[in-house]
């Protein structure tokens, strides 16, 4: 992890541009743009983007964001245009004089790769977001302390949630209390909540819907919170009514795969092995087919983001990387099981951001 004398991400990125001998890179990504200079905005159709130089940065923004971006933005000059306004008269003058650049392949539309060509000397762009997204997996100790002040609130809002969970409620009123949870905390939302009930349980994306809580469901809970733009992941079970041998084994066996994983986590590892530590003991209970997505992902200023926890992937961990840990179980028709942790790598382990009871909450059926 970096330390307090480390460069900035800024800096890093102009290392980067030196040594491959660039004149420029032209990052339009608002979550890159944020990791880089700190300012966070989404400008939707308006053009919003950062040039990078060896000697300067330029962030050009939407006039409506020219506050927030002089406030937030410590490492780049800010230059704003208003609507009705020539927006790439500014990125004219901030690669001026530049043929090569480095842009966000993954990011930059053909049109606007079209008009960059068009309105600036530029004429040939090589890929850079393989790079910002190496950057972004590892965590300094600022972006770990943001993850972990969004870890602290997503677990309190797991207790109050839990704690307001009734039979007859809709998944939809609990994924709007569990918003308005977040807001009570002083977080946001990661992404939309995930609140499924019986079998919905059993499809791992299911939306909320207005089916009703009632006894013998599983309720499977999947939100967090983010603070200052960074973003916890958690995932927590429930049942309606006393749970039956069946919730319990099924429950018991997530958590053990759980577990192995978290414990097979430390620097030096790769993300297949910490894979391979939850399937192997899935597998070993005879339920692997019914396990049947990575058992985790990167968290940062997005809520998925590198590293990917693939089976057989070969990354290997760094301390500063900051994950998901999250097996489960689906079982179509009946429901399932996943319970998820938010975890940092550290040399010998990894530290859980997350700490939420991972027990099985019983829910009044009455």
């Amino acid at each position: 992890m970096n330390s307090a004398t480390a460069t900035t991400p800024l800096q890093d990125l102009r290392a980067w541009l030196t040594r491959h001998n660039l004149e420029a890179v032209y990052v339009t990504k608002p979550v890159s743009i944020a990791y880089l200079t700190g300012f966070l905005a989404e400008p939707f159709e308006r053009l919003m983007a950062l040039a990078v130089r060896p000697d300067s940065a330029t962030l050009i923004v939407p006039a409506l964001e020219q506050e927030k971006a002089s406030r937030h933005s410590d490492h780049a000059k800010v230059v704003a245009w208003r609507d009705g306004e020539d927006a790439y008269a500014h990125v004219r003058a901030a690669l001026e004089g530049c043929i090569e650049v480095g842009v966000e392949k993954e990011h930059l539309t053909l049109q606007a790769a079209e008009m960059l060509v068009a309105r600036t000397a530029v004429r040939e762009m090589v890929d850079v977001s393989l790079e910002i997204r190496r950057l972004r997996r590892i965590k300094n100790h600022d972006e770990v302390e943001k993850l972990a002040r969004a870890a602290s609130i997503t677990d309190a809002v797991t207790e109050v949630v839990l704690d307001r969970l009734r039979a007859g409620q809709t998944e939809l009123e609990v994924a709007v209390m569990i918003g308005a949870a977040i807001g009570e905390q002083g977080g946001t939302l990661s992404f939309e909540s995930l609140v499924q009930s019986g079998p919905n349980s059993a499809l791992p994306h299911m939306h909320p819907t207005s089916r009703k809580l009632a006894k013998g469901d599983f309720v499977l809970l999947d939100f967090g919170a983010a603070f200052d733009g960074y973003r916890a992941d958690t995932t927590r079970m429930a049942v309606v009514g006393e749970p039956s041998a069946r919730h319990k084994e099924i429950h018991s066996l997530v958590l053990a795969a759980h577990d192995a994983a978290i414990a097979a986590v430390r620097a030096g590892t790769t993300t297949g092995a910490v894979d391979s530590a939850a399937r192997h003991v899935i597998d070993g209970a005879g339920m692997g087919d019914r396990f049947f997505h990575r058992v985790g992902h990167g968290l940062g200023l997005e809520a998925h983001e590198d590293p990917s926890l693939d089976p057989g992937s070969a990354t290997v961990l760094e301390a500063g990387m900051v994950f998901t840990i999250e097996p489960g179980v689906y079982i179509p028709g009946w429901g399932g099981v996943r319970i998820e942790d938010d975890v940092v790598v550290e040399r010998s382990a990894c530290r859980v951001l997350t700490k939420a009871d991972r027990s099985l909450r019983v829910i009044s059926a009455r």
